[in-house]
């Protein structure tokens, strides 16, 4: 089909050709009480299209009006499910209230544009239908064609294949009139600076809360797997029945926890709207430390200060800490002594785990794992920070937080 028949084709062209009609209605219908409508002469047309506009911005101080409008024009404009040619992409106009002057201002030209293209398609659409009726007359040998269009007698296949041409054309202009209204649409309906601002506050409240659900998935799974898999390791490896009963005992214990936690952040993905159930804090680090002394490592332990006393924001990200951290020093270094150092002192909470480093030793500062990097995103949203590498023949993480 060539190119210019396209529009035929498409719906949404019949649906802005509807759009734009229906802003005739007001213009119509002032003018049936003056200057009426019975053979109106130019200037009365002109005055037709002139005397609605107040109305517009009358209308536009409403501020649901411009909420009504863009949702008109995000049906009727663009092509969605109605249309045959699918665009899935954000059209760019508001479905709010007008919140400020400018909004109102922007609503009003609109409504006015709504008015006077509404008039003109509504002329030109009943110019159009009345010359292919007349053809369509002239074909069955009714001679009153309009205007200088010339009647020649037993020439009526000529009429008939005249009388689709004005359909064409009016289509065509339908379809340019709606390809005009569309980008005018997201002109004087697109969001506002603020809106545009509050979107984006929204897109990034998402984002970061992606990146914690991401970040709380990793710790928890991954410290449940490795555990899970050196305590396997270490029950095969040592071939004693009770070890292997206590190994299995830690093991069941940990996923219990894991899935547990798995459910929590899953409700959170499903916004049920129900809570959440509350995360760990850093007073039930025990819990963690039995979970690596279960899996072979030899955990020494030095708390000092009032875990219980700390912020809950601080308390839940240091856990997650010191649980990535244990989780890291079982899967790259086995279970090794562990030191672990927590000390809530002047204002700050200080966590530090210490392990000898594995052969061959990771790189210092490398800290390319999602492990590291997790916990140095988790101390930033903190305003505090983490620092992990060689400190002489052990591997050191610190992290500093303020209260």
């Amino acid at each position: 089909m060539p190119g210019f028949l396209l529009p035929l084709t498409r719906a949404v062209t019949y649906t802005r050709w509807l759009h734009t009609l229906v802003g005739a209605i007001v213009p119509l219908a002032c003018a049936m009480v003056y200057p009426g409508l019975s053979d109106p002469s130019p200037h009365d047309w002109l005055l037709i299209a002139v005397l609605p506009i107040p109305l517009a911005p009358a209308a536009a101080m409403v501020p649901s009006v411009r909420r009504a409008e863009g949702l008109q024009a995000r049906l009727m404009l663009f092509p969605g499910p109605h249309a045959r040619v699918r665009n899935d992409e954000d059209p760019g106009v508001s479905t709010v209230s007008s919140a400020s002057w400018a909004d109102r201002a922007r609503t009003g030209a609109w409504l006015a544009l709504r008015l006077e293209a509404g008039l003109a398609l509504a002329l030109v659409t009943n110019a159009l239908l009345a010359l292919t009726l007349s053809l369509a007359g002239a074909a069955a040998g009714d001679p009153g064609l309009p205007g200088p269009l010339p009647y020649v007698q037993g020439a009526g296949w000529v009429y008939v294949l005249l009388a689709p041409v004005p359909v064409l054309v009016l289509v065509m202009v339908a379809a340019g009139a709606g390809a005009l209204m569309a980008p005018a649409a997201r002109m004087l309906l697109g969001p506002s600076v603020r809106e545009r601002l509050a979107e984006l506050e929204e897109r990034t409240e998402r984002l970061l809360e992606r990146n914690d659900i991401a970040r709380e998935l990793h710790d928890t799974l991954g410290h449940a797997l490795t555990l899970a898999v050196v305590q396997a390791g270490a029950a095969r490896a040592a071939g004693d029945p009770d070890f292997t009963d206590r190994a299995l005992k830690a093991i069941e214990e940990t996923g219990r926890a894991a899935l547990e936690d798995l459910d929590r952040v899953l409700l959170v993905l499903r916004e049920t709207g129900q809570p959440a159930g509350a995360r760990p804090a850093l007073d039930e680090a025990g819990r963690l430390l039995d979970s690596a002394r279960s899996s072979g490592a030899e955990v020494d332990a030095e708390v000092t200060g009032p875990l219980e006393d700390l912020p809950a924001p601080v308390s839940r990200e240091a856990y997650r800490m010191l649980q990535e951290a244990l989780t890291n020093v079982l899967r790259h270094a086995g279970p090794v002594r562990i030191g672990v150092r927590i000390a809530v002192e002047s204002a700050r909470l200080r966590l530090e785990v210490r392990n000898p480093l594995p052969d061959p030793a990771p790189v210092p500062g490398a800290g390319g794992g999602r492990g590291l990097r997790g916990i140095r995103e988790r101390a930033a949203l903190l305003g505090g920070g983490a620092w992990a590498g060689r400190h002489g023949g052990h591997w050191l993480l610190h992290v500093d937080l303020p209260l």
